[in-house]
């Protein structure tokens, strides 16, 4: 395990916490596969954030923009 994905699991446990261990885990797996487009989806919702938008509806919108991308990567 490299030092990225350890600090990875450590940060998507802490910002997880609420969320059940098996979704949480499905959740990482998924980030660990492709990190850049996670990173890609956060800052759109932060940007759609500081521009006045909700915080739920950001990251629904933002979702549904990366649909096929997020799709295929749960197919690997």
């Amino acid at each position: 395990m490299s030092v990225q994905s350890f600090l990875l699991n450590q940060y998507a446990k802490w910002k997880l916490k609420d969320v059940p261990e098996a979704q949480r885990e499905q959740m990482t797996a998924l980030i660990t596969k492709d990190p850049q487009l996670f990173k890609k989806i956060g800052e759109e919702i932060e940007r759609r954030k500081k521009g006045g938008e909700g915080e739920t509806k950001a990251a629904m919108e933002v979702m549904k923009k990366y649909r096929t991308e997020l799709t295929a990567l749960m197919q690997k």
